[in-house]
């Protein structure tokens, strides 16, 4: 092992290049409420109980859902990694989600409170949508889709679409969401590998105070393909479309006269539900196929474990969009199979001013918030006074999605939006895992501000070395998930292959998420973003995640992105791009040494960033997700690759101007 004998912290500690990575250390606690955690639907025993006896937990858990034919063996694993969970047994997801609710009495609880972005409002209870649902089921069943079809939905942030992904659930056929923000050519390749045979879309939506069309993407994609027999489309905004006779139709015209009786019928288990695209690193898109039972196990058990939901009080909300997995598993499934009251949103968070989603909370009474650590930092540049001015007194859990979220923003997030009482729950998972795996439960654990800290129970996951060793306490490497879970994806659509090299061939027999991760010295974890964001600097392995939250914790920055960029003399150097808050001058030369010289006492020296470039906005993908591949090629002066996925593309030309006059260390 090679030793770095740089005074690394300033104590004349020798450190090794290892163990870098943990030179960001986080001494805040925080303990549960105590009256949270005395009525806490899941306490410290489930752990033990886990432990004990993993596969009779999930058993368990399973028995939370209603089954038409109880499943009598609980995990086939006989063929790794090729996954099946309650094989024998048989269900129907939109039975679970609604129906059961209002056979228990429930049919007048609010399922949905829908707000649109011009302030339009609509509830829907559990009786409502399960008329609603059964309409649009047998809309599908009139349109000729059926048990094992494919339908592609492109939908805003409106009920109908939760309906939509019901009605395809109830009748067996999987869907495939599209996120709204996404090309006509990224819809197009996705409709044609799934071989969707319907597109359930919109005139459009509104979003930054306007209606934005998604009808016209649609034409264009289902021209490019051959399989799409009907398109159907709902009406949101009024604007004109154009309409292709035989084709399409409109949803009031064919959803509102059928009948609002329709039986579920039970499928079994492993029966597909849904195929969910995420972006490969080269070549098309991954199909990932999530089933029925071991996924609705899961995201409903975690959704009541995690978030503390008590379905009679509670107002949840998550501020996700539905194309994206955090939508799938806890805007519809997890909260709707629990019997969950949710505040569902269709717009931004600045319309028609910064306070909306205070305003939000403060109108529906919100209890449990989930959302995104790019959404926190937004708030945070906007500042402190915005939320002041809402009551949020009624919430008293707060959750954090995405990537990993920098302890600063965390204990922002606390203070300013949980009064400094609720606890926040830091969620690791992915598309790939369906539901939650790594988090903190409200009711039990003294959380760490920037930590998701432990494998929820039931979950088997740990930190690995190249070699796959699992680390010591205080050592980083690679996140892997040991054992089979429940919601676990069951292969890449169409292509087995590709899902045994993407995910199971860097460890044999383990999971391979492609996210960094060290374990501090009580053992808990720590993410430190994909492995593609970790920057080798003069042979140390150092983490944009630790450089962005040491930037972030300096007063004046609101927001960084940190990039490796190719350095003939260090091999990589780091380059941090910047967002100020609202006091602090972006001319400042003092203040650019000032970062440098902060990040160098919060990590030590060698984890200076070379260049500092205050910016106005940062490139992010319309999920919220920081493009550091687009920061990468400006700090290397290529051309841009790829700019599509941005949700403004503008932003990258002002960093390109910008970049050549900043100011560099020697």
């Amino acid at each position: 092992m090679a030793w770095d004998t740089t005074d690394t912290l300033g104590k004349g500690d020798v450190v090794s290049n290892e163990s870098l990575a943990n030179l960001l250390k986080e001494e805040r606690r925080f303990a549960p409420p105590a009256d949270l955690a005395a009525n806490a639907n899941v306490t410290a025993e489930a752990y033990e109980q886990a432990k004990a006896d993993r596969l009779g937990f999930w058993a368990e858990q399973a028995r939370r859902l209603s089954w038409a034919k109880e499943p009598t063996e609980t995990l086939d694993w006989s063929n790794p990694p090729f996954a099946k969970w309650f094989k024998d047994g048989e269900l129907n997801v939109a039975y679970n989600c609604v129906d059961r609710h209002v056979e228990a009495g429930h049919g007048d609880r609010v399922a949905i409170h829908f707000e649109g972005e011009p302030g339009d409002s609509r509830a829907l209870t559990y009786a409502e949508l399960k008329d609603e649902v059964s309409k649009a089921a047998n809309a599908l069943l009139e349109l000729g889709v059926q048990a094992g079809d494919r339908v592609a939905v492109y939908m805003p942030m409106i009920p109908e679409t939760a309906i939509a992904m019901l009605a395809c659930a109830r009748i067996g056929a999987a869907h495939s969401v599209v996120f709204g923000g996404f090309s006509a050519d990224a819809l197009a390749t996705r409709i044609q590998d799934a071989d969707a045979k319907v597109v359930i879309t919109s005139d459009g939506g509104y979003r930054r105070g306007k209606p934005s069309a998604l009808k016209p993407a649609v034409d264009d994609a289902v021209a490019r393909v051959d399989n799409v027999e009907h398109v159907l489309v709902v009406r949101r905004t009024g604007q004109e479309v154009a309409w292709s006779e035989g084709r399409d139709v409109w949803w009031h015209e064919i959803v509102e006269r059928q009948s609002a009786e329709h039986t579920p019928e039970p499928f079994n288990a492993e029966h597909p539900l849904f195929i969910l695209y995420t972006s490969g690193t080269t070549g098309k898109p991954k199909g990932i196929l999530h089933t029925s039972g071991g996924y609705l196990t899961q995201t409903a058990y975690t959704h009541h474990a995690v978030f503390d939901l008590k379905p009679e009080t509670d107002v949840y909300w998550c501020t996700a969009d539905v194309g994206w997995v955090t939508g799938h598993s806890y805007i519809v499934y997890g909260p709707l199979a629990n019997g969950a009251t949710q505040v569902m949103y269709e717009g931004t968070p600045d319309t028609p001013h910064q306070g909306r989603f205070w305003e939000i909370i403060q109108k529906y009474g919100v209890t449990i918030l989930y959302t995104a650590p790019t959404a926190i930092r937004t708030f945070m540049k906007w500042g402190d006074d915005i939320p002041a001015k809402f009551d949020l007194s009624s919430l008293r859990v707060l959750g954090s999605v995405g990537e990993p979220i920098n302890p600063e923003a965390w204990i922002w997030y606390r203070k300013n939006i949980g009064a400094d009482l609720t606890p926040i729950v830091d969620t690791w998972w992915q598309t790939e895992t369906g539901a939650m795996m790594i988090s903190p439960l409200p009711g039990v654990t003294e959380t760490k501000p920037g930590s998701a800290q432990t494998p929820l129970p039931g979950i088997s996951a740990t930190v690995v070395d190249d070699e796959a060793n699992e680390v010591p306490d205080g050592g980083g490497g690679y996140l892997v998930l040991t054992e089979p879970w429940p919601s676990m994806l069951r292969t890449i659509w169409g292509d087995d292959q590709r899902f045994l090299d993407t995910y199971w061939s860097r460890f044999e027999g383990k999971y391979f998420a492609g996210d960094g991760a060290k374990k501090d010295d009580d053992g808990d974890i720590w993410l430190l973003g994909r492995v593609d964001d970790v920057m080798l600097v003069s042979g140390h392995n150092i983490s944009t995640t630790e450089v962005e939250s040491a930037l972030v914790s300096h007063p004046s920055v609101a927001e960084a992105a940190v990039v490796g960029a190719a350095d003939e003399t260090t091999g990589q150097a780091i380059v941090a791009f910047v967002i100020l808050r609202g006091t602090a001058n972006a001319e400042d030369e003092g203040l650019v040494a000032d970062l440098r010289n902060h990040v160098g006492a919060t990590l030590g020296p060698i984890a200076k960033p070379k260049r500092v470039l205050p910016v106005a906005e940062l490139p992010k993908t319309r999920s919220g997700k920081i493009m550091r591949r687009l920061l990468r090629d400006v700090a290397e002066n290529r051309q841009l690759g790829d700019v599509t996925t941005l949700t403004d593309s503008t932003v990258m030309d002002l960093i390109q101007a910008k970049l050549p006059a900043a100011p560099s260390e020697d």
